[in-house]
């Protein structure tokens, strides 16, 4: 991604370019950290191998959808580079991305891969019928973009301040 500032647009299309590719190279966890760590900035943003087998709520387990663990992955990233002590970066990265979850859950009804898709991808056939379905080009491919551009403004040292003050603030 270029040096100036990175908009929601930008991010989505580049998750689009990705995930979308007809070579299928990249799952939505693969889709949703290399885009996060490219508008971050952070080292080697092509290399999506942390999040390979977190696809299909990891290992085509039905879990976690890929969209929120590849965020996870990138926002993990991004406070340890940000936040000096370890624990408070730890502590940070996971409550930007409960916030993450809490809004996903809110905008598709659930964090888990096979709630949002229908389809249990490990049963026999699974992810054939996942594939013809369509499925993965627009629900999936939403959920995607949601959380890329809930958390690409996170590279704006602004953004990322407030959002860590946020955080800080009594909850009501």
């Amino acid at each position: 991604m270029g040096s100036g500032p990175v908009t929601e647009m930008d991010v989505v299309e580049i998750a689009r370019a990705y995930y979308l590719d007809d070579r299928n190279q990249f799952g939505c966890a693969e889709t949703t950290f290399i885009v996060l760590k490219g508008a971050f900035g952070l080292h080697d943003p092509t290399d999506s191998s942390a999040a390979m087998a977190l696809n299909g709520g990891v290992a085509y387990s039905g879990g976690m959808c890929g969209a929120v663990s590849g965020a996870a992955l990138a926002v993990g990233m991004l406070a340890e580079q940000r936040i000096a002590d370890h624990r408070e970066a730890k502590r940070v990265a996971r409550e930007l991305v409960a916030r993450l979850m809490d809004d996903f859950r809110a905008q598709h009804g659930s964090v888990d891969c096979r709630d949002l898709i229908g389809i249990d991808l490990r049963a026999p056939g699974g992810h054939e019928r996942f594939i013809e379905s369509g499925t993965w080009r627009d629900g999936c491919m939403r959920q995607i973009e949601f959380a890329v551009s809930r958390m690409a403004p996170l590279f704006e040292e602004e953004a990322w301040g407030r959002a860590v003050r946020e955080l800080e603030a009594p909850r009501s």
